[in-house]
């Protein structure tokens, strides 16, 4: 079965304090990295990014053969517009966050490995830090067992047909979630969280663009 792959980069960068898609990183612009990755690899057919739309044509240049199209005023609605430019050949998807540029095929490979109908999945770790619930005022109401809690990423995975469904129900009933994974567990469909890297972080602040960029230098230099 062939692989679609969606890329959402139609953030303004509130946090970091400037749009991230093109911002230089290691050498090539941010959004290029993750691009060039699903590019190489033989399981994906298309790439379909949604960006800003002053953004349209300047992301098209990046890489050959991607289909950009312009994203909507929220991720969510990024994702169901990609997912209309899909090729009906892709019957599998996966969703990428733009300014996540460590990821690894290696990574994204066992979470493809899980899917099929009705069975979707998410690169995720661990979280090692003790998590505490707070009320309004800043009070700890419960301490939360880290043990069975993960840090949600990207690539999350399903069948084109099963991601299909959960955005017409979310959007027939005006729910709105930050992640395709929250969509799919909605819509009943089971989702396991396969074990990424820590490395594959989002780029929020500048300072996550600093670490980004000696991890790709190292591996650049490794290669």
């Amino acid at each position: 079965m062939s692989w679609g792959a969606i890329v959402v980069a139609a953030g303004r960068g509130t946090r970091f304090g400037r749009p991230k898609q093109l911002v230089p990183l290691a050498g090539k612009p941010m959004l290029a990295w993750s691009l060039e990755l699903f590019g190489a690899m033989h399981e994906i057919a298309t790439v379909v990014v949604a960006t800003e739309p002053e953004l349209v044509s300047e992301v098209g240049a990046l890489v050959p053969g991607v289909r950009v199209v312009a994203g909507g005023a929220e991720r969510q609605d990024s994702v169901r517009l990609a997912l209309a430019e899909l090729p009906e050949r892709c019957e599998r998807v996966l969703v990428h966050d733009g300014a996540r540029p460590l990821v690894r095929a290696d990574d994204v490979r066992r979470g493809m490995e899980v899917v099929e109908p009705h069975v979707c999945a998410l690169l995720a770790v661990p979280v090692v830090d003790t998590i505490k619930q707070v009320d309004e005022g800043g009070k700890v109401v419960r301490t939360l067992d880290r043990a069975r809690l993960w840090h949600a990423q990207t690539p999350q995975f399903a069948m084109s047909a099963d991601l299909r469904r959960a955005h017409r129900d979310a959007f027939k009933n005006g729910v709105r979630v930050t992640d395709d994974a929250t969509l799919l567990e909605r819509a009943g469909f089971d989702v396991l969280a396969i074990e990424g890297s820590a490395e594959n972080f989002k780029v929020t602040v500048p300072a996550d663009l600093l670490r980004a960029e000696v991890i790709l230098r190292e591996r650049l230099a490794a290669s």
